[in-house]
């Protein structure tokens, strides 16, 4: 059986939701992916407005389009991540709110579990997006990080995102968490590590991106093979690995397609 193709609109979520609609649609999709941010989806109104999912709902049909997830990938970032001014820009108001970090990971706790009741409302049962990570910064070992810090991490994954989990599965929505850097998971063992820190329940599984996996040097075919039964969702796009011998997987601080730094020139001959 032939599987739909929809479009995720994060990536244009400065656009309003009928002239996104309406491209969509004439782009030849089958369908519409949702991104919870701009006017595509909005939690707090879905939540608040009876007639918000309907209206969303006929806005859909009328232009041909299927929808079979909503995605909450910024709020979902703030659910672990330890807050700093970064966050501020990618979140909604309410959720920032005075930016103090405990706030902000409460919040945004309360608004991925609205996410779940309101895509059960709009007949959805999947929502993909991100966890954050509290450990992140600790990718690399040194000063030496202990077994017990990376511990830690997994375990306040479990104790913030069962609760959370628990309203997805009262609601029959099932979280696919996109798998990618700055996540609690971001590769093969880190994927496994998180099953096991939640006891494997159903609610949780995987947005499959081999577009992450690949600069990582992860092989994507690995990772069906591992979690194919736990891949809820899939994300296609372009990637290519275009490392130059100048800067590696770390990136040198430079921003996402940037090949160098405009104040810097580096020698063309040897040092002596």
């Amino acid at each position: 059986m032939a599987r739909p193709v929809t479009l995720f609109t994060g990536q244009w979520a400065d656009l309003p939701i009928e002239k996104m609609a309406r491209m969509t649609s004439e782009f030849g999709y089958d369908g519409i992916e949702l991104a919870c941010w701009g006017d595509h989806f909005e939690v707090d109104r879905a939540l608040a407005e009876d007639d918000y999912c309907d209206n969303h709902r006929k806005l859909l049909d009328d232009a041909g389009l299927q929808c079979h997830a909503i995605s909450a990938h910024l709020v979902g970032q703030a659910v672990l991540d330890n807050i700093d001014e970064r966050h501020e820009a990618i979140l909604p108001p309410y959720i920032w709110g005075d930016g103090d970090p405990a706030g902000v990971n409460e919040r945004a706790i309360e608004e991925l579990k609205n996410t779940a009741r309101v895509a059960q409302k709009f007949g959805v049962d999947v929502v993909n997006g991100f966890t954050g990570s509290s450990i992140w910064h600790l990718l690399y070992s040194f000063p030496p990080v202990s077994p017990s810090m990376i511990d830690a991490g997994f375990d306040l994954f479990a104790e913030r995102f069962n609760p959370i989990l628990d309203v997805f599965g009262e609601c029959g929505v099932r979280f696919a968490l996109e798998v990618h850097p700055t996540e609690i998971a971001f590769d093969i063992y880190t994927a496994q590590r998180a099953l096991e820190a939640l006891e494997h329940r159903p609610e949780f599984g995987f947005n499959f991106d081999p577009s992450h996996l690949i600069w990582q040097g992860i092989d994507p075919v690995q990772f069906i093979r591992t979690f194919s039964d736990r891949i809820y969702h899939v994300h296609v796009k372009d990637a290519i690995v275009t490392l130059d011998g100048k800067s590696g997987i770390n990136a040198s601080h430079l921003n996402f397609g940037a090949v160098s730094y405009t104040h810097l020139t580096l020698p063309t001959t040897p040092y002596v």
